[in-house]
């Protein structure tokens, strides 16, 4: 059973080092189970083992913060696919568990393994190292020479080479003088652990992420308080017109090197002209009627950028109420992802926010304009959702004709739900592929062949 809850440690500096009988714990209890089922990296510096099809221990190897915690099943947010995460599955996933225990009584844990995957007998071993800023994970073949490691370390950086085909060095025997206690069930202990953990981690992903957001709404806020006034607009087309008329009615006094034009306006009110430099006599009236122009034009395009700046803010204040009723690190991620901007790039999207889920590119429009180019964009078998009876955002699922995981839809939906509406409720969304849709006019479908998922978005009223 999967669980939709990843815990992110990577930025998120725990103070915590992994006490020695914490880990002769540890082992023991793994040395209760008889195979390891699944093996995978679900974050950069964390590993997923589940032993003997349904108990997950999860190992955050990163450096000087360690930490081993128990909880169900993650599915990380993105793939890994580097030799180590290869080498990890294929040795690991469906092994026959052999033995786990602490070389040299060191705060190591090291799992001795054979292979599923192996046409004959073979041992390999997996090293997990809770040593401070060596920390790392080591998967080495029965001569104890290095197959892949999570992070490869040179000699310019330690004595202790790790390096594929190198052999690794023991690392040098030290006295432990720590405080040992016993663990009475190393389960719960490793549960309360990672309860614990995920509350801060909540609330200091939430403030970030939150603060993020905040600063794309005041940025649009300042746009639209930037704007130019219509009727300002109307007045300034209309003056500028008055003056180039007034230039063309005096062109017979205006001399070639005159900065100002001295005179009479139409109700005999004198008046003083600016005139455009390095612009002939005869061309001078023209400046003022091409402002007139723009004047004019922006006027009358002026509500449709205004629309569109404020679509794109309520856009943001949709993701920051969603933000504030997430319940896990999962949900956060998923709203304002850390690798969208650079992707986005890659993916060379001026239309629309571009989100990732379970490496499943999806695309969301946030105003009309935006949702008109995304169904431009989409290829046929892209699958297409939107919320029934609520106008808002389309959003568009990159599928590369493959059948999606429900558990894409699902997030996809949520995602579709939170950014047409911030009132929490029961919603209906729609979906079908790319190609049973038909655009009526602008961002107007009809749609046939589709399928609906049932959605709710919590709200202060309805939390428990």
């Amino acid at each position: 059973m999967f669980s939709s809850y990843p815990l992110y440690l990577l930025n998120f500096v725990i103070i915590s080092f992994m006490k020695l009988y914490e880990l002769q714990a540890i082992a023991a209890q793994l040395n209760n189970f008889t195979f390891i089922s699944r093996a995978r990296r679900i974050e950069d510096n964390t590993l997923e083992i589940m032993f003997d099809k349904s108990q997950s221990y999860f190992f955050n190897m990163v450096r000087g913060h360690s930490l081993v915690y128990k909880a169900a099943s993650q599915r990380p947010l993105q793939g890994y696919n580097a030799p180590f995460d290869t080498l990890l599955h294929s040795l690991l996933s469906g092994s026959k568990l052999i033995a786990v225990d602490l070389p040299n009584n060191d705060r190591i844990l090291r799992f001795t393994i054979a292979p599923k995957s192996s046409y004959k007998d073979k041992t390999v071993y997996l090293q997990l190292e809770f040593t401070g800023k060596n920390t790392n994970a080591i998967l080495l073949d029965e001569n104890e020479v290095i197959i892949e490691a999570l992070r490869h370390i040179d000699s310019d950086s330690s004595f202790r080479v790790v390096r594929p085909g190198m052999e690794l060095l023991a690392i040098p025997a030290f006295e432990r003088t720590e405080k040992t206690q016993v663990i009475d069930d190393i389960d719960a202990y490793l549960e309360q652990k990672f309860t614990d953990i995920q509350s801060k981690k909540l609330l200091e992903i939430k403030k970030q992420k939150l603060s993020t957001v905040a600063k794309k709404i005041k940025k649009f806020k300042q746009l639209l308080d930037k704007l130019p006034n219509k009727e300002k607009l109307a007045q300034n087309a209309k003056e500028h017109n008055n003056t180039g008329n007034l230039i063309l009615a005096n062109l017979y006094q205006i001399k070639p090197y005159d900065t100002k034009l001295k005179t009479f306006d139409f109700e005999g009110k004198e008046v003083n002209i600016t005139l455009p430099k390095d612009t002939k006599v005869n061309r001078m009236s023209d400046y003022y009627f091409n402002l007139s122009k723009r004047a004019k034009s922006k006027a009358k395009n002026v509500h449709i950028e205004q629309e569109n700046l404020n679509s794109k803010m309520v856009f943001y204040e949709n993701i920051y109420y969603a933000l504030e009723q997430a319940n896990t690190p999962y949900e956060l991620e998923l709203l304002v992802p850390k690798r969208a901007k650079s992707l986005r790039k890659k993916e060379k999207l001026r239309e629309g926010e571009l989100f990732w889920i379970e490496d499943y590119k999806v695309l969301v429009g946030r105003n009309s304009n935006e949702n008109q180019k995304l169904l431009g964009l989409a290829k046929s078998n892209d699958i297409w959702m939107h919320t029934k009876g609520v106008p808002g955002s389309h959003v568009i699922i990159r599928t590369d004709k493959q059948n999606l995981p429900e558990s894409v839809l699902l997030a996809a939906a949520k995602l579709c739900v939170d950014f047409s509406t911030s009132q929490a409720g029961n919603y209906l969304v729609d979906y079908t592929k790319r190609k049973f849709v038909k655009i009526q006019e602008g961002s107007s479908v009809e749609y046939d062949k589709y399928q609906t998922l049932s959605i709710l978005k919590e709200g202060v009223e309805i939390r428990v």
